[in-house]
């Protein structure tokens, strides 16, 4: 099962990209570094640990 890469921040509403920085929870809400920083990398919804979003695999035409 892939991940769903969500394209802003819950909190602020800054741009994720699929390539930039941001922080997951087990439920997949995602935020951006800062808001993660900011919020000690807890998610405010379920209490759970952010951890960095793996970025997704590279495409042969981007090596």
């Amino acid at each position: 099962m892939a991940l769903e890469m969500r394209l802003e921040c819950e909190r602020c509403h800054a741009p994720t990209a699929r390539e930039s920085e941001a922080y997951i929870c087990t439920f997949e809400c995602t935020f951006c570094a800062d808001c993660s920083e900011e919020m000690h990398h807890v998610c405010p919804n379920c209490g759970g640990e952010l951890v960095r979003r793996p970025r997704p695999p590279r495409k042969d035409s981007e090596t």
